[in-house]
């Protein structure tokens, strides 16, 4: 990843080649250090891998978020530094079997905090550990997994009004396929961003973006065709803010113009100003 952020900085990374992948405008050099809260823990973050190195300020607004409400959050420790699941995606169930007990074990097992994913095909595949290993552990440890979406609003009551002078964002929700079909966790995104911004709803019924987890590579016509209506959509909206859950769905709006954020960096603006990029 630093590599490609330095090739792109000097410009041996065609921008037209990163936007056919997805890749982000500006790739990372360095990543700036998380810090786990000290001590026993409310919740602990899944910072992952593909997230956690093109969209760290995602992690870091998810944090100042989830301690706003007086929670304290540690982090998933280098045992956890994949989900497995782009492995299960790619029929390589071995490798996802793998990674998916690694996790587990790194994150307590059976028992502990609230395990909060903030990507919704990292969530997807961890609430499915129990169907994928068929065990006990997997299948408690599964219960213990929530959308950073449902963590919020079963919190919302304790999370801090907006400035009144802050001006609230017009955004439009594109529902990552694996947060809306797959884990129907897809409403509580809207209830922890009512108090924060004008949602607005596209008109395509939660429709693929296109990204499809590798699909924009292995199919790369079809997929810019299926964003295009997905981009259509956006403009007919009006919202000029569309929010995703999902890095690879983000960043491939991204890539085609479209102001696209995580739904935690809208309610992280709104608290505290849009932190520099």
């Amino acid at each position: 990843s630093s590599l490609l952020g330095i090739a792109q900085r000097v410009r041996l990374l065609p921008q037209t080649l990163a936007d056919r992948f997805g890749l982000p405008r500006r790739i990372p050099i360095v990543r700036r250090r998380l810090r786990p809260d000290p001590g026993p823990v409310d919740a602990v973050l899944f910072t992952g891998c593909v997230m956690d190195a093109w969209q760290r300020s995602v992690h870091e607004a998810t944090l100042r978020v989830m301690r706003s409400t007086g929670s304290t959050v540690g982090l998933a420790g280098p045992g956890a530094a994949c989900c497995g699941a782009l492995h299960t995606h790619a029929g390589r169930v071995e490798g996802a079997k793998d990674l998916a007990r690694r996790t587990i074990a790194d994150l307590g097992g059976m028992s502990g905090p609230t395990v909060v994913v903030n990507s919704a095909g990292c969530g997807a595949a961890m609430k499915h550990y129990g169907e994928l290993l068929g065990t006990d552990e997997a299948n408690a440890f599964s219960a213990r997994v929530q959308d950073i979406g449902e963590w919020l609003a079963e919190h919302i009551d304790r999370l801090p009004f907006p400035p009144s002078s802050s001006v609230r964002a017009k955004v439009a929700i594109s529902d990552p396929c694996h947060l809306r079909h797959v884990q129907r966790a897809h409403l509580p995104v809207r209830v922890a961003l009512a108090p924060f911004a004008d949602v607005v709803e596209l008109d395509d019924d939660g429709r693929c973006c296109g990204a499809g987890g590798s699909y924009q590579i292995t199919q790369p016509e079809l997929a810019e065709e299926i964003r295009a209506q997905k981009v259509a959509a956006i403009v007919c909206s009006g919202a000029s803010i569309v929010v995703s859950g999902n890095p690879g769905c983000s960043m491939w709006l991204e890539a085609a113009g479209v102001d696209a954020r995580h739904p935690v960096e809208i309610i992280d603006e709104a608290l505290y100003g849009r932190p520099p990029r």
